[in-house]
Protein backbone atom coordinates (compact mmCIF):
# COMPACT_ATOMS: atom_id res chain seq x y z
CA UNK A 1 0.00 0.00 0.00
CA UNK A 2 2.91 2.34 0.82
CA UNK A 3 4.46 1.79 -2.37
CA UNK A 4 1.34 2.82 -4.51
CA UNK A 5 0.94 5.46 -2.41
CA UNK A 6 4.30 7.18 -3.18
CA UNK A 7 4.25 6.99 -6.59
CA UNK A 8 1.62 9.77 -6.11
CA UNK A 9 4.57 11.71 -5.14
CA UNK A 10 5.72 14.89 -7.35
CA UNK A 11 4.65 18.68 -8.04
CA UNK A 12 1.85 19.93 -5.58
CA UNK A 13 -0.80 21.44 -7.33
CA UNK A 14 -2.17 24.32 -5.83
CA UNK A 15 -5.57 23.14 -4.74
CA UNK A 16 -6.65 19.29 -4.95
CA UNK A 17 -8.94 18.31 -7.30
CA UNK A 18 -12.45 17.84 -6.23
CA UNK A 19 -12.70 14.18 -4.61
CA UNK A 20 -14.71 11.58 -6.63
CA UNK A 21 -13.97 13.26 -9.54
CA UNK A 22 -13.13 11.38 -12.74
CA UNK A 23 -9.75 10.62 -13.20
CA UNK A 24 -7.13 8.98 -15.29
CA UNK A 25 -5.81 5.15 -14.35
CA UNK A 26 -3.40 6.01 -11.25
CA UNK A 27 -1.82 4.46 -8.24
CA UNK A 28 -4.88 4.33 -6.08
CA UNK A 29 -7.74 3.61 -8.39
CA UNK A 30 -5.36 0.93 -9.96
CA UNK A 31 -4.42 -0.39 -6.60
CA UNK A 32 -8.12 0.11 -5.41
CA UNK A 33 -9.33 -2.30 -8.73
CA UNK A 34 -6.64 -4.49 -7.69
CA UNK A 35 -7.46 -4.63 -4.21
CA UNK A 36 -11.72 -5.35 -5.12
CA UNK A 37 -10.90 -8.20 -7.68
CA UNK A 38 -8.42 -9.88 -4.98
CA UNK A 39 -11.74 -9.80 -2.66
CA UNK A 40 -13.99 -11.15 -5.72
CA UNK A 41 -11.48 -13.99 -6.68
CA UNK A 42 -13.01 -16.53 -4.45
CA UNK A 43 -16.74 -16.15 -5.29
CA UNK A 44 -15.75 -16.33 -9.15
CA UNK A 45 -14.02 -19.36 -8.53
CA UNK A 46 -17.10 -21.13 -7.20
CA UNK A 47 -18.75 -20.04 -10.31
CA UNK A 48 -15.94 -21.16 -12.53
CA UNK A 49 -16.07 -25.12 -10.63
CA UNK A 50 -19.49 -25.05 -10.56
CA UNK A 51 -20.12 -24.59 -14.39
CA UNK A 52 -16.69 -26.90 -15.33
CA UNK A 53 -16.58 -29.25 -12.87
CA UNK A 54 -14.28 -32.58 -13.21
CA UNK A 55 -17.38 -34.94 -12.40
CA UNK A 56 -20.90 -33.08 -13.08
CA UNK A 57 -22.79 -34.59 -10.54
CA UNK A 58 -25.27 -32.33 -11.18
CA UNK A 59 -27.98 -34.34 -12.34
CA UNK A 60 -27.19 -36.82 -9.99
CA UNK A 61 -27.95 -34.20 -7.19
CA UNK A 62 -31.33 -32.56 -8.76
CA UNK A 63 -32.65 -36.17 -8.91
CA UNK A 64 -31.96 -37.17 -5.54
CA UNK A 65 -31.18 -34.36 -2.55
CA UNK A 66 -30.79 -30.89 -3.98
CA UNK A 67 -34.57 -30.32 -3.42
CA UNK A 68 -34.86 -31.22 0.21
CA UNK A 69 -32.08 -29.06 0.58
CA UNK A 70 -33.37 -26.28 -0.99
CA UNK A 71 -37.23 -26.85 0.61
CA UNK A 72 -35.38 -26.92 3.52
CA UNK A 73 -33.16 -23.99 3.54
CA UNK A 74 -36.17 -21.84 2.69
CA UNK A 75 -38.58 -23.54 5.70
CA UNK A 76 -36.00 -21.99 7.35
CA UNK A 77 -35.60 -19.34 6.02
CA UNK A 78 -39.00 -18.34 6.17
CA UNK A 79 -39.37 -18.96 9.84
CA UNK A 80 -36.63 -17.42 11.08
CA UNK A 81 -37.85 -14.10 9.25
CA UNK A 82 -40.86 -14.09 10.93
CA UNK A 83 -39.84 -14.78 14.22
CA UNK A 84 -36.82 -11.86 13.95
CA UNK A 85 -39.31 -9.93 12.50
CA UNK A 86 -41.82 -10.24 15.50
CA UNK A 87 -39.49 -10.07 18.25
CA UNK A 88 -37.11 -6.81 16.73
CA UNK A 89 -40.15 -4.87 15.88
CA UNK A 90 -42.13 -5.65 18.62
CA UNK A 91 -39.77 -4.78 21.01
CA UNK A 92 -38.27 -2.08 19.48
CA UNK A 93 -41.42 -0.21 19.67
CA UNK A 94 -42.12 -0.91 23.24
CA UNK A 95 -38.50 0.20 24.20
CA UNK A 96 -38.53 3.14 22.32
CA UNK A 97 -42.40 4.25 22.23
CA UNK A 98 -43.61 3.31 26.07
CA UNK A 99 -42.79 3.44 29.14
CA UNK A 100 -42.88 0.74 31.50
CA UNK A 101 -40.60 -1.17 34.33
CA UNK A 102 -37.50 -2.27 33.59
CA UNK A 103 -37.66 -0.03 29.99
CA UNK A 104 -34.00 1.48 30.20
CA UNK A 105 -32.33 -1.63 30.91
CA UNK A 106 -33.99 -3.11 28.27
CA UNK A 107 -33.31 -0.82 25.69
CA UNK A 108 -29.77 -2.19 25.08
CA UNK A 109 -30.14 -5.44 27.26
CA UNK A 110 -32.07 -6.38 24.22
CA UNK A 111 -29.25 -6.36 21.51
CA UNK A 112 -27.00 -9.14 24.39
CA UNK A 113 -28.14 -12.09 22.04
CA UNK A 114 -26.02 -10.70 19.17
CA UNK A 115 -23.43 -11.84 21.36
CA UNK A 116 -24.58 -15.60 21.51
CA UNK A 117 -23.43 -18.02 18.56
CA UNK A 118 -26.55 -19.55 16.87
CA UNK A 119 -24.67 -22.67 17.72
CA UNK A 120 -23.59 -22.19 21.18
CA UNK A 121 -27.45 -21.19 21.73
CA UNK A 122 -28.33 -24.53 19.74
CA UNK A 123 -25.53 -27.00 22.18
CA UNK A 124 -27.48 -25.25 25.80
CA UNK A 125 -30.47 -25.44 24.89
CA UNK A 126 -29.50 -29.32 23.82
CA UNK A 127 -28.25 -30.25 26.96
CA UNK A 128 -31.04 -28.98 28.44
CA UNK A 129 -34.40 -30.11 27.24
CA UNK A 130 -33.09 -33.46 25.46
CA UNK A 131 -34.28 -36.46 27.22
CA UNK A 132 -31.52 -36.83 29.62
CA UNK A 133 -31.18 -32.89 30.61
CA UNK A 134 -33.05 -31.17 33.54
CA UNK A 135 -36.32 -30.34 31.93
CA UNK A 136 -37.43 -34.09 30.63
CA UNK A 137 -36.10 -35.46 34.06
CA UNK A 138 -37.85 -32.67 36.29
CA UNK A 139 -41.21 -33.68 34.66
CA UNK A 140 -40.72 -37.17 35.06
CA UNK A 141 -39.82 -37.14 38.89
CA UNK A 142 -43.04 -34.73 39.17
CA UNK A 143 -45.56 -36.59 37.58
CA UNK A 144 -44.25 -40.04 37.90
CA UNK A 145 -43.40 -40.66 34.14
CA UNK A 146 -41.22 -43.67 33.39
CA UNK A 147 -40.53 -43.43 29.32
CA UNK A 148 -41.13 -41.34 26.75
CA UNK A 149 -44.03 -43.38 25.75
CA UNK A 150 -45.87 -41.93 28.63
CA UNK A 151 -45.96 -38.25 27.59
CA UNK A 152 -44.47 -35.93 24.89
CA UNK A 153 -42.50 -33.32 24.03
CA UNK A 154 -41.38 -30.94 21.15
CA UNK A 155 -37.93 -32.21 20.01
CA UNK A 156 -35.39 -29.98 20.02
CA UNK A 157 -33.26 -31.40 17.44
CA UNK A 158 -35.52 -30.43 14.75
CA UNK A 159 -36.61 -27.65 12.05
CA UNK A 160 -38.60 -25.32 14.54
CA UNK A 161 -35.69 -26.15 16.84
CA UNK A 162 -33.32 -24.34 14.24
CA UNK A 163 -35.96 -21.74 14.01
CA UNK A 164 -36.14 -20.92 17.21
CA UNK A 165 -32.37 -21.41 18.15
CA UNK A 166 -31.53 -18.55 15.38
CA UNK A 167 -34.52 -16.43 15.91
CA UNK A 168 -33.39 -15.99 19.74
CA UNK A 169 -29.88 -14.83 18.48
CA UNK A 170 -30.58 -13.34 15.37
CA UNK A 171 -33.85 -10.84 16.04
CA UNK A 172 -31.37 -8.46 17.37
CA UNK A 173 -30.66 -7.79 13.89
CA UNK A 174 -34.07 -6.52 13.20
CA UNK A 175 -34.48 -4.95 17.06
CA UNK A 176 -31.29 -2.43 16.70
CA UNK A 177 -32.56 -1.29 13.07
CA UNK A 178 -36.01 -0.84 13.68
CA UNK A 179 -35.24 0.61 16.80
CA UNK A 180 -32.95 3.56 14.98
CA UNK A 181 -36.04 4.09 12.63
CA UNK A 182 -38.18 4.62 15.21
CA UNK A 183 -35.94 6.98 17.12
CA UNK A 184 -36.05 8.95 13.71
CA UNK A 185 -39.59 9.55 12.78
CA UNK A 186 -40.64 12.93 13.51
CA UNK A 187 -43.45 13.59 16.44
CA UNK A 188 -45.15 15.59 13.97
CA UNK A 189 -46.07 12.79 11.86
CA UNK A 190 -46.78 10.47 15.12
CA UNK A 191 -49.03 13.55 16.51
CA UNK A 192 -50.88 13.57 12.66
CA UNK A 193 -51.94 10.17 12.96
CA UNK A 194 -53.04 10.97 16.82
CA UNK A 195 -55.57 13.94 15.58
CA UNK A 196 -57.34 11.78 13.19
CA UNK A 197 -58.15 9.85 15.83
CA UNK A 198 -55.49 6.77 15.80
CA UNK A 199 -54.48 5.09 19.82
CA UNK A 200 -50.95 4.44 20.09
CA UNK A 201 -50.75 1.09 18.53
CA UNK A 202 -53.30 2.54 15.73
CA UNK A 203 -50.32 5.19 15.01
CA UNK A 204 -48.02 2.09 15.24
CA UNK A 205 -49.51 0.30 12.57
CA UNK A 206 -50.58 2.95 10.05
CA UNK A 207 -47.69 5.16 10.72
CA UNK A 208 -44.17 4.33 12.31
CA UNK A 209 -44.56 0.61 11.15
CA UNK A 210 -44.54 1.82 7.10
CA UNK A 211 -41.67 4.32 7.88
CA UNK A 212 -39.96 1.95 9.43
CA UNK A 213 -40.34 -0.97 6.57
CA UNK A 214 -37.16 -0.47 5.03
CA UNK A 215 -34.72 -0.69 8.13
CA UNK A 216 -36.79 -3.98 9.30
CA UNK A 217 -36.32 -5.42 5.81
CA UNK A 218 -32.64 -4.55 5.63
CA UNK A 219 -32.54 -6.04 9.40
CA UNK A 220 -34.30 -9.09 8.59
CA UNK A 221 -32.03 -9.88 5.16
CA UNK A 222 -29.02 -9.60 7.50
CA UNK A 223 -30.50 -12.21 9.74
CA UNK A 224 -31.64 -14.25 6.80
CA UNK A 225 -27.71 -14.03 5.72
CA UNK A 226 -27.01 -15.16 8.70
CA UNK A 227 -29.35 -18.26 8.71
CA UNK A 228 -27.70 -19.07 5.46
CA UNK A 229 -24.34 -19.00 6.67
CA UNK A 230 -25.22 -21.13 9.50
CA UNK A 231 -23.73 -25.12 9.91
CA UNK A 232 -22.96 -26.13 13.71
CA UNK A 233 -26.95 -25.98 14.38
CA UNK A 234 -28.11 -27.23 11.46
CA UNK A 235 -25.58 -30.25 11.23
CA UNK A 236 -26.11 -30.64 15.20
CA UNK A 237 -30.39 -30.68 14.74
CA UNK A 238 -29.65 -32.94 11.37
CA UNK A 239 -31.60 -30.18 9.28
CA UNK A 240 -30.16 -30.56 5.75
CA UNK A 241 -30.23 -27.42 4.53
CA UNK A 242 -27.83 -26.10 1.73
CA UNK A 243 -24.84 -25.42 3.76
CA UNK A 244 -24.81 -28.89 5.21
CA UNK A 245 -25.21 -30.19 1.61
CA UNK A 246 -22.03 -28.65 0.51
CA UNK A 247 -20.30 -30.62 3.18
CA UNK A 248 -22.10 -33.67 2.77
CA UNK A 249 -21.10 -33.71 -1.00
CA UNK A 250 -17.37 -32.33 -0.43
CA UNK A 251 -16.40 -34.17 2.04
CA UNK A 252 -18.73 -37.45 2.12
CA UNK A 253 -18.69 -37.80 -1.31
CA UNK A 254 -15.30 -36.11 -2.08
CA UNK A 255 -16.10 -34.10 -4.79
CA UNK A 256 -15.56 -30.68 -4.70
CA UNK A 257 -17.18 -29.77 -8.18
CA UNK A 258 -20.68 -30.67 -6.76
CA UNK A 259 -20.12 -28.85 -3.97
CA UNK A 260 -19.57 -25.68 -5.43
CA UNK A 261 -22.21 -26.22 -7.74
CA UNK A 262 -24.70 -26.13 -4.66
CA UNK A 263 -22.82 -23.40 -3.01
CA UNK A 264 -23.83 -21.57 -6.15
CA UNK A 265 -27.20 -22.57 -5.67
CA UNK A 266 -26.73 -20.16 -2.35
CA UNK A 267 -25.25 -17.84 -4.15
CA UNK A 268 -28.61 -17.11 -6.59
CA UNK A 269 -30.51 -17.66 -3.01
CA UNK A 270 -28.59 -15.02 -1.73
CA UNK A 271 -29.11 -12.42 -4.76
CA UNK A 272 -32.10 -13.29 -5.20
CA UNK A 273 -33.04 -12.19 -1.06
CA UNK A 274 -31.36 -8.69 -1.64
CA UNK A 275 -33.43 -8.06 -4.78
CA UNK A 276 -36.26 -9.03 -3.28
CA UNK A 277 -35.57 -6.74 -0.66
CA UNK A 278 -35.14 -4.02 -2.72
CA UNK A 279 -38.12 -4.51 -5.17
CA UNK A 280 -40.54 -4.63 -2.82
CA UNK A 281 -39.32 -0.93 -2.11
CA UNK A 282 -39.09 0.49 -5.85
CA UNK A 283 -41.32 3.06 -6.60
CA UNK A 284 -42.09 3.79 -2.71
CA UNK A 285 -41.02 6.57 -0.84
CA UNK A 286 -40.33 6.91 2.79
CA UNK A 287 -38.74 9.96 4.32
CA UNK A 288 -40.47 12.16 6.77
CA UNK A 289 -42.96 15.39 5.97
CA UNK A 290 -41.40 17.28 8.72
CA UNK A 291 -37.56 18.20 10.61
CA UNK A 292 -39.30 19.10 13.34
CA UNK A 293 -37.98 16.94 16.33
CA UNK A 294 -38.29 16.63 20.10
CA UNK A 295 -38.34 14.32 22.96
CA UNK A 296 -40.59 11.33 21.60
CA UNK A 297 -43.77 10.78 23.56
CA UNK A 298 -43.85 7.96 25.69
CA UNK A 299 -46.89 6.07 26.18
CA UNK A 300 -46.96 5.03 29.67
CA UNK A 301 -48.14 1.30 30.19
CA UNK A 302 -49.10 0.72 33.59
CA UNK A 303 -50.20 -1.75 35.88
CA UNK A 304 -50.76 -5.32 33.76
CA UNK A 305 -50.02 -3.27 30.68
CA UNK A 306 -47.26 -2.53 31.76
CA UNK A 307 -45.71 -5.64 33.07
CA UNK A 308 -46.94 -7.33 30.16
CA UNK A 309 -44.53 -5.26 27.84
CA UNK A 310 -41.55 -5.96 30.49
CA UNK A 311 -42.38 -9.37 29.98
CA UNK A 312 -42.60 -9.16 26.05
CA UNK A 313 -39.04 -7.39 26.40
CA UNK A 314 -37.71 -9.90 29.03
CA UNK A 315 -38.62 -13.39 27.68
CA UNK A 316 -36.07 -12.99 24.30
CA UNK A 317 -33.58 -11.59 26.43
CA UNK A 318 -33.60 -14.25 28.75
CA UNK A 319 -33.96 -17.23 26.40
CA UNK A 320 -31.66 -15.61 24.07
CA UNK A 321 -28.60 -14.42 26.19
CA UNK A 322 -29.42 -14.48 30.17
CA UNK A 323 -30.24 -18.70 30.59
CA UNK A 324 -27.41 -20.12 27.73
CA UNK A 325 -25.07 -17.37 29.44
CA UNK A 326 -25.95 -18.76 33.27
CA UNK A 327 -25.95 -22.63 31.39
CA UNK A 328 -22.33 -22.04 30.32
CA UNK A 329 -20.98 -20.10 33.51
CA UNK A 330 -22.11 -23.16 35.69
CA UNK A 331 -20.44 -25.82 33.47
CA UNK A 332 -17.36 -23.91 33.24
CA UNK A 333 -16.94 -23.25 36.84
CA UNK A 334 -17.60 -26.66 37.59
CA UNK A 335 -15.28 -28.15 34.66
CA UNK A 336 -13.04 -25.37 35.16
CA UNK A 337 -10.00 -27.87 36.83
CA UNK A 338 -10.24 -29.96 33.85
CA UNK A 339 -10.45 -26.99 31.32
CA UNK A 340 -8.31 -24.23 31.92
CA UNK A 341 -4.69 -26.08 30.56
CA UNK A 342 -2.26 -25.34 28.39
CA UNK A 343 -4.29 -26.70 25.38
CA UNK A 344 -6.91 -24.33 26.20
CA UNK A 345 -4.41 -21.49 25.91
CA UNK A 346 -3.74 -22.37 22.96
CA UNK A 347 -7.50 -22.37 21.75
CA UNK A 348 -7.30 -18.79 22.77
CA UNK A 349 -4.22 -17.57 21.58
CA UNK A 350 -5.06 -19.03 18.11
CA UNK A 351 -8.46 -17.85 17.77
CA UNK A 352 -6.96 -13.99 19.05
CA UNK A 353 -4.56 -14.33 16.83
CA UNK A 354 -6.56 -15.43 13.38
CA UNK A 355 -9.48 -12.92 14.30
CA UNK A 356 -6.75 -9.71 15.22
CA UNK A 357 -4.87 -10.05 12.16
CA UNK A 358 -8.24 -11.10 10.16
CA UNK A 359 -9.58 -7.48 11.31
CA UNK A 360 -6.50 -5.62 10.75
CA UNK A 361 -6.01 -6.43 7.19
CA UNK A 362 -9.69 -5.81 6.41
CA UNK A 363 -9.83 -2.88 8.10
CA UNK A 364 -6.45 -1.48 6.41
CA UNK A 365 -7.92 -2.90 3.10
CA UNK A 366 -11.02 -0.76 3.84
CA UNK A 367 -8.90 1.97 4.64
CA UNK A 368 -7.12 1.86 0.98
CA UNK A 369 -10.76 0.97 -0.78
CA UNK A 370 -12.35 4.08 0.63
CA UNK A 371 -9.75 6.43 0.16
CA UNK A 372 -9.14 5.47 -3.29
CA UNK A 373 -12.85 5.98 -3.94
CA UNK A 374 -12.88 9.33 -2.20
CA UNK A 375 -9.65 10.54 -4.22
CA UNK A 376 -10.58 9.31 -7.86
CA UNK A 377 -14.40 7.75 -7.57
CA UNK A 378 -14.81 6.67 -11.34
CA UNK A 379 -17.45 4.47 -12.45
CA UNK A 380 -15.48 1.17 -12.32
CA UNK A 381 -13.74 1.72 -9.20
CA UNK A 382 -16.83 2.39 -7.34
CA UNK A 383 -18.41 -0.65 -9.38
CA UNK A 384 -15.73 -2.66 -7.72
CA UNK A 385 -15.87 -1.71 -4.44
CA UNK A 386 -19.39 -2.28 -4.35
CA UNK A 387 -18.84 -5.91 -5.52
CA UNK A 388 -16.11 -6.57 -3.45
CA UNK A 389 -18.75 -5.35 -0.31
CA UNK A 390 -20.81 -8.29 -1.19
CA UNK A 391 -18.66 -11.00 0.53
CA UNK A 392 -20.45 -10.64 3.93
CA UNK A 393 -24.02 -11.65 1.96
CA UNK A 394 -21.97 -14.91 0.73
CA UNK A 395 -21.96 -17.78 2.98
CA UNK A 396 -18.74 -19.24 5.08
CA UNK A 397 -18.44 -22.85 3.99
CA UNK A 398 -19.20 -20.91 0.28
CA UNK A 399 -16.29 -19.02 0.66
CA UNK A 400 -14.75 -21.82 1.87
CA UNK A 401 -14.67 -23.32 -1.40
CA UNK A 402 -13.93 -20.10 -3.19
CA UNK A 403 -10.71 -19.29 -1.27
CA UNK A 404 -9.91 -23.06 -1.63
CA UNK A 405 -9.37 -23.18 -5.28
CA UNK A 406 -7.36 -20.30 -6.07
CA UNK A 407 -4.98 -21.25 -3.42
CA UNK A 408 -4.82 -24.70 -4.50
CA UNK A 409 -3.68 -24.00 -8.10
CA UNK A 410 -1.30 -21.59 -6.93
CA UNK A 411 0.45 -23.81 -4.34
CA UNK A 412 0.23 -27.04 -7.45
CA UNK A 413 1.27 -24.81 -9.98
CA UNK A 414 3.96 -23.40 -8.13
CA UNK A 415 5.63 -26.88 -6.74
CA UNK A 416 4.95 -28.33 -10.44
CA UNK A 417 7.05 -25.64 -11.14
CA UNK A 418 9.85 -26.10 -8.40
CA UNK A 419 10.01 -29.49 -9.25
CA UNK A 420 10.50 -29.71 -12.88
CA UNK A 421 12.88 -26.90 -12.54
CA UNK A 422 14.94 -27.14 -9.27
CA UNK A 423 13.86 -30.54 -8.32
CA UNK A 424 12.18 -28.83 -4.82
CA UNK A 425 8.64 -29.47 -3.39
CA UNK A 426 6.68 -26.41 -1.40
CA UNK A 427 4.07 -28.81 -0.41
CA UNK A 428 0.94 -26.49 0.38
CA UNK A 429 2.04 -22.97 0.91
CA UNK A 430 -1.40 -21.60 1.17
CA UNK A 431 -4.07 -23.90 0.65
CA UNK A 432 -2.61 -25.75 4.10
CA UNK A 433 -2.06 -22.89 5.87
CA UNK A 434 -3.54 -20.33 7.98
CA UNK A 435 -3.36 -17.73 4.99
CA UNK A 436 -6.60 -19.69 3.69
CA UNK A 437 -8.49 -19.19 6.83
CA UNK A 438 -7.70 -15.77 7.08
CA UNK A 439 -8.43 -14.80 3.30
CA UNK A 440 -11.95 -16.14 3.95
CA UNK A 441 -12.30 -13.93 7.33
CA UNK A 442 -11.28 -10.62 5.55
CA UNK A 443 -13.08 -11.46 2.40
CA UNK A 444 -16.48 -11.88 4.41
CA UNK A 445 -16.28 -9.47 7.05
CA UNK A 446 -14.47 -6.73 4.77
CA UNK A 447 -18.04 -5.28 4.11
CA UNK A 448 -18.37 -3.97 7.56
CA UNK A 449 -14.88 -2.75 7.72
CA UNK A 450 -15.51 -0.89 4.19
CA UNK A 451 -19.06 0.49 5.04
CA UNK A 452 -17.93 1.97 8.83
CA UNK A 453 -14.77 3.76 7.06
CA UNK A 454 -16.29 4.98 3.99
CA UNK A 455 -19.73 6.62 5.77
CA UNK A 456 -16.57 7.88 8.51
CA UNK A 457 -14.44 9.28 5.81
CA UNK A 458 -18.01 11.14 3.41
CA UNK A 459 -17.95 13.00 7.03
CA UNK A 460 -14.54 14.70 6.33
CA UNK A 461 -15.49 17.98 4.33
CA UNK A 462 -13.16 18.08 0.91
CA UNK A 463 -11.69 21.28 2.48
CA UNK A 464 -9.68 19.35 4.76
CA UNK A 465 -8.04 17.89 1.31
CA UNK A 466 -7.39 20.92 -0.02
CA UNK A 467 -5.51 22.48 2.25
CA UNK A 468 -3.53 19.62 3.09
CA UNK A 469 -2.15 19.15 -0.75
CA UNK A 470 -1.59 23.11 -1.00
CA UNK A 471 0.78 22.84 2.38
CA UNK A 472 2.32 19.94 0.21
CA UNK A 473 0.96 16.82 1.62
CA UNK A 474 0.45 13.66 -0.87
CA UNK A 475 -2.29 11.62 -0.99
CA UNK A 476 -0.43 9.02 1.40
CA UNK A 477 0.37 11.51 3.85
CA UNK A 478 -2.62 13.30 3.66
CA UNK A 479 -4.40 9.76 4.63
CA UNK A 480 -1.67 8.91 7.78
CA UNK A 481 -1.57 11.90 9.47
CA UNK A 482 -4.97 13.78 9.09
CA UNK A 483 -7.71 11.40 8.18
CA UNK A 484 -6.44 8.20 9.83
CA UNK A 485 -6.29 10.04 13.22
CA UNK A 486 -9.82 12.33 12.15
CA UNK A 487 -11.31 8.36 11.83
CA UNK A 488 -9.88 6.58 15.22
CA UNK A 489 -13.02 5.91 16.23
CA UNK A 490 -14.59 4.76 13.25
CA UNK A 491 -11.52 2.46 12.93
CA UNK A 492 -11.14 0.93 16.53
CA UNK A 493 -15.29 0.24 15.91
CA UNK A 494 -14.67 -1.55 12.47
CA UNK A 495 -11.50 -3.35 13.73
CA UNK A 496 -13.60 -4.64 17.11
CA UNK A 497 -16.49 -5.98 14.99
CA UNK A 498 -14.42 -7.82 12.53
CA UNK A 499 -12.67 -9.21 15.40
CA UNK A 500 -15.61 -10.32 17.34
CA UNK A 501 -17.38 -12.04 13.59
CA UNK A 502 -13.87 -13.49 13.19
CA UNK A 503 -13.88 -15.20 16.66
CA UNK A 504 -17.60 -16.93 15.76
CA UNK A 505 -16.78 -17.86 12.19
CA UNK A 506 -17.25 -21.49 12.34
CA UNK A 507 -17.86 -23.28 8.49
CA UNK A 508 -15.09 -21.56 7.09
CA UNK A 509 -12.74 -22.38 9.57
CA UNK A 510 -14.00 -25.87 9.72
CA UNK A 511 -13.42 -26.14 5.60
CA UNK A 512 -9.50 -24.50 5.63
CA UNK A 513 -8.22 -24.75 9.17
CA UNK A 514 -4.99 -26.54 8.92
CA UNK A 515 -4.27 -30.39 10.50
CA UNK A 516 -4.30 -30.45 14.06
CA UNK A 517 -5.39 -26.75 14.35
CA UNK A 518 -8.36 -25.69 16.46
CA UNK A 519 -9.54 -22.63 17.69
CA UNK A 520 -12.31 -21.72 20.23
CA UNK A 521 -15.30 -22.09 17.47
CA UNK A 522 -13.88 -25.68 16.50
CA UNK A 523 -13.15 -26.87 19.60
CA UNK A 524 -16.68 -25.96 21.00
CA UNK A 525 -18.27 -27.84 17.52
CA UNK A 526 -16.33 -30.45 18.28
CA UNK A 527 -17.24 -31.50 21.68
CA UNK A 528 -20.80 -30.73 21.26
CA UNK A 529 -21.16 -33.13 18.07
CA UNK A 530 -19.60 -35.74 21.08
CA UNK A 531 -22.23 -35.21 23.56
CA UNK A 532 -19.27 -33.36 25.70
CA UNK A 533 -20.33 -29.94 25.39
CA UNK A 534 -20.20 -29.68 29.28
CA UNK A 535 -16.24 -29.92 28.81
CA UNK A 536 -15.81 -27.03 25.92
CA UNK A 537 -18.53 -24.81 28.27
CA UNK A 538 -15.18 -22.31 29.15
CA UNK A 539 -14.62 -21.84 25.01
CA UNK A 540 -18.18 -21.10 24.14
CA UNK A 541 -18.20 -18.94 27.05
CA UNK A 542 -15.22 -17.13 26.14
CA UNK A 543 -16.45 -16.35 22.38
CA UNK A 544 -19.80 -14.86 23.95
CA UNK A 545 -18.01 -12.70 26.46
CA UNK A 546 -15.85 -11.96 23.01
CA UNK A 547 -19.26 -10.81 21.31
CA UNK A 548 -20.25 -8.27 24.14
CA UNK A 549 -17.65 -5.91 22.57
CA UNK A 550 -19.43 -4.88 19.38
CA UNK A 551 -23.30 -4.79 21.47
CA UNK A 552 -21.61 -2.17 23.97
CA UNK A 553 -20.56 -0.03 20.82
CA UNK A 554 -24.10 -0.53 18.68
CA UNK A 555 -26.19 -0.16 21.98
CA UNK A 556 -24.18 3.33 22.11
CA UNK A 557 -24.72 4.16 18.13
CA UNK A 558 -28.47 3.76 18.07
CA UNK A 559 -28.73 5.76 21.63
CA UNK A 560 -27.54 8.55 19.59
CA UNK A 561 -29.35 7.94 16.47
CA UNK A 562 -32.31 10.52 16.95
CA UNK A 563 -31.63 13.75 14.82
CA UNK A 564 -30.90 16.75 17.49
CA UNK A 565 -29.73 14.40 20.35
CA UNK A 566 -26.99 15.32 22.46
CA UNK A 567 -24.28 13.17 23.81
CA UNK A 568 -24.10 13.31 27.51
CA UNK A 569 -21.12 15.45 28.56
CA UNK A 570 -18.64 14.42 30.63
CA UNK A 571 -16.37 15.69 33.13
Amino acid sequence: MSDLAQQTAGPVPAAAPPRGGRAAFEPWTVGGLVLALALLAPVAAVLWIALFPQENIWPHLAETVLWRYVSTTLLLMLGVGIVTAIIGTGTAWLVTMCRFPGRRLFEWALLLPLAMPAYIIAFVYTDILEYAGPVQGALRDLFGWASPRDYWFPEIRSLGGAIAMMGLVLYPYVYMLARAAFLEQSVCVLEASRVLGRGPWGAFGTVALPLARPAIAVGVTLALMETLNDFGTVDFFAVRTLTAGIYDVWFGMGNAGGAAQIASVMLVAVVALIAIERLARRGRRFHHTSARYRALPGHVLAGVRGWAAATACALPLGLGFVLPAAALAGDAIRHAGGSWTPEFARLVWHSLGLAAGAALIAVAAAAFLAYALMLHGNPLLRGAARLASLGYAVPGAVLGIGVLIPFAAFDNGLDAFLRANFGISTGLLLSGSLAAVMGAYVVRFFAVSFGALEASLGKIAPSVDMAARTLGETPRGTLLRIHLPLMRGSLLAAAALVFVDCMKELPATLILRPFNFETLATHVYQFASSEQFAAASPAALAIVAAGLIPVVLLSRTIALARPGHAPPKTG
